[in-house]
């Protein structure tokens, strides 16, 4: 089946949109949020590197709902990049004649911290729709560790406006690791040759959720960090598994 795509509009900022992929007939069988990466830095082509993504998961009967948001250098950063991703996912449940079934959140990179964080929210309860489960692909999901690390040349104090010694709330309230949710499925996948955000935040993850029993698993394969997110590459079928499993 071919997708078609859809752009709306979930606030007042040029960059508060999404493009809605749709399988070409019938329902969806559960709903992607997408997430681009980039260190959480603004790029017009950060939002197109997941695109095949998009329209793969569309072709396979799932609705994809790929989302941009403001970035650094861009009016975003700490907390406007955070409130338009919620923002994002909340306008699912106010889509005229759209269903989206199960929804799931898929991102790369910094978008696999989002999706993570995005979790989290919808399982306290902060989000209008309710979300099954994560899939990070090389997501920056211990931000101390980040910082430590300095991925991204201070990528993570440059998005959260400080050190964790300047503002240490921020990365309590932001950094997954530091969330487990007990209840809720997350699935890691990383390459293990990835020098840009290495496997070690994942393992990170994947540690933190094992000391209060979340089900989490980890897939690592070859490759480097952009690999990921190639539907010609061994960890697309892993993506696509674990979304049919989170979804289903």
């Amino acid at each position: 089946m071919e997708s078609t795509a859809q752009r709306f509009t979930y606030g007042p900022d040029p960059l508060n949109f999404a493009d809605l992929h749709r399988p070409a007939t019938g329902a969806p069988l559960g709903t992607v949020v997408l997430i681009h990466g980039g260190f959480w830095r603004h790029d017009p082509t950060y939002f197109d590197g997941p695109t095949g993504m998009a329209r793969e998961f569309a072709r396979l009967g799932f609705a994809c709902w790929q989302v941009e948001y403001r970035a650094l250098g861009a009016r975003g950063g700490w907390p406007e990049t955070l409130q338009d991703v919620a923002a994002a996912i909340d306008l699912l449940a106010r889509m005229p004649e759209f269903s989206p079934g199960q929804v799931v959140t898929v991102g790369h990179s910094a978008g696999g911290h989002l999706a993570l964080w995005a979790l989290g929210e919808s399982a306290t309860g902060s989000l209008a729709v309710p979300i099954a489960g994560a899939v990070s692909l090389a997501g920056v999901l211990d931000l101390r560790l980040a910082e430590r690390d300095n991925l991204g040349r201070r990528a993570v104090a440059n998005f959260l406006g400080g050190t964790s010694d300047e503002v240490p709330e921020r990365y309590d309230a932001a950094s997954p690791a530091e969330h487990s949710v007990a209840h809720r499925a997350v699935r890691l996948i990383h390459a293990t040759g990835d020098d840009v955000v290495p496997v070690s935040q994942s393992e990170a993850y994947l540690a933190a959720a094992n000391r209060v029993g979340q089900d989490v698993r980890l897939e690592t394969v070859d490759g480097d960090h952009m690999d990921v997110i190639e539907v010609a590459h061994p960890s697309w079928q892993l993506t696509l598994a674990a979304v049919r499993e989170l979804t289903s």
